[in-house]
């Protein structure tokens, strides 16, 4: 009986961690940021030829791409322009095999490449943890009927690699944003070159928040089921 709850609650838990991670991976809000220029008023932007009154630029980035959009707004929420009143003329750019968060053309090539390096192993780390834990799942459904101790140790084995790759990946993200020089040299580069006025703001989006708690429950689960396949052997034996 106790084994069947763990089983219930290890499949739960590994079900969870799935939706999680692929929400994370298949989202583009792991960053929310806007730009704004006040030196001289509204900026006039060319959008489709048209010129337009903007002055503020919003950008949310994920995995896969990479989007910014201008407009007006009175208050500085970015939560807000996330769910609400998104235009349709956005821009959006794959980013996957470019630096983030934002282009960094004033870069140098050793830090341009650097850049690039660095966004190599936080997508490599993305896709082993995404792969990781669609085998471990596969590798689980597979157990079940059979209850077959080697099956549930590399199912549990897969959801532990997952949640390591995972935490890699939310870990360098954070190294990326908060520590490293990056968004420090983009600003001075606006103020010396565009903007003195130029201001700011980001913060991390749902789809960096569904990282953690995937991690979480891919632990969680992992365990569990390694648990679950000593039992089930010790059982057999």
């Amino acid at each position: 009986m106790k084994l069947h709850v763990a089983i219930f609650f290890a499949g739960l838990f590994g079900a969870l961690a799935t939706l999680f991670i692929f929400l994370s991976f298949g989202t583009d809000y792991w960053l929310l940021a806007s730009e704004t220029c006040n030196s001289h008023g509204l900026v006039t932007l060319q959008v489709g030829g048209i010129s337009e009154d903007q002055n503020i630029t919003f950008h949310h980035e994920g995995f896969f791409w990479r989007c910014s959009f201008n407009e007006i707004m009175n208050d500085d929420d970015l939560w807000k322009f996330w769910f609400e009143n998104q235009p349709h003329a956005r821009e959006c750019k794959p980013a996957y095999l470019l630096p983030f968060p934002f282009p960094d053309q004033f870069y140098n090539t050793t830090s341009y490449q650097t850049a690039i390096i660095y966004r190599g192993f936080w997508s490599v780390s993305m896709l082993l943890g995404v792969a990781a834990v669609v085998a471990g799942g596969f590798i689980i459904i597979c157990a079940a009927p059979f209850a077959s101790h080697r099956l549930y140790k590399a199912g549990g084995g897969f959801y532990l690699i997952s949640g390591f790759f995972l935490l890699v990946v939310t870990v360098m993200y954070v190294l990326w944003l908060d520590v490293l020089d990056v968004i420090s040299l983009y600003k001075e580069y606006q103020k010396s070159n565009k903007c003195p006025d130029f201001e700011l703001n980001m913060t991390y989006g749902l789809s960096f928040m569904f990282a953690p708690v995937g991690v979480f429950f891919c632990l969680l689960s992992g365990l569990l089921f390694l648990v679950i396949g000593r039992s089930v052997q010790n059982h057999c034996n």
